[in-house]
């Protein structure tokens, strides 16, 4: 596929993810390499969304590490039940956070956040991974994130 987006801003949230989705996937198909795969899916959602931060921490050792991302610097080993993104793993579920400062325990890599949406990347039924997304706007993420970032996680497939 060509490496670039068809962008579309002027049209629903959910207008948003049905032209990007087919998009993201003709960007992995084909590619057998995760690293690559999930640093275009953050590429692809970054430029779309202009969220402040997009990224993947992956399960490693007992712990996440920071993986493919879009935006600045951020948190590079989180402990399970540590932040959103440890909470979300530790308690098995997406979490969506509409104000970071209100969530006990949040992990601060980035003071301009201020909403956050935590989902799980499983591989045979384990999680593997995080796909975490922070908004400088509060309450920014809800149900239709949620949705949409779960179809976008199903496309990728574990061939390494």
């Amino acid at each position: 596929m060509a490496e670039d987006l068809q962008i579309s801003t002027s049209v629903s949230k959910e207008e948003q993810y049905t032209s990007l989705i087919p998009q993201i996937e003709a960007l992995i198909t084909g590619e057998s390499d995760m690293v690559a795969n999930l640093g275009n899916i953050c590429a692809a959602l970054k430029e779309q969304f202009k969220w402040l931060w997009v990224g993947f921490y992956m399960v490693k050792h007992g712990e996440l590490v920071l993986g493919p991302f879009q935006g600045p610097v951020a948190c590079t080993r989180i402990k399970k039940g540590k932040g959103v993104c440890g909470a979300a793993w530790q308690q098995q579920q997406t979490i969506i956070v509409p104000d970071v400062n209100e969530f006990l325990g949040h992990i601060a890599c980035s003071s301009a956040s201020v909403s956050e949406i935590v989902l799980l990347l499983f591989k045979d039924g384990e999680v593997v991974g995080v796909l975490d997304v922070d908004s400088e706007h509060a309450a920014h993420f809800d149900s239709t994130d949620e949705r949409y970032l779960t179809e976008i996680l199903k496309l990728i497939s574990f061939n390494e």
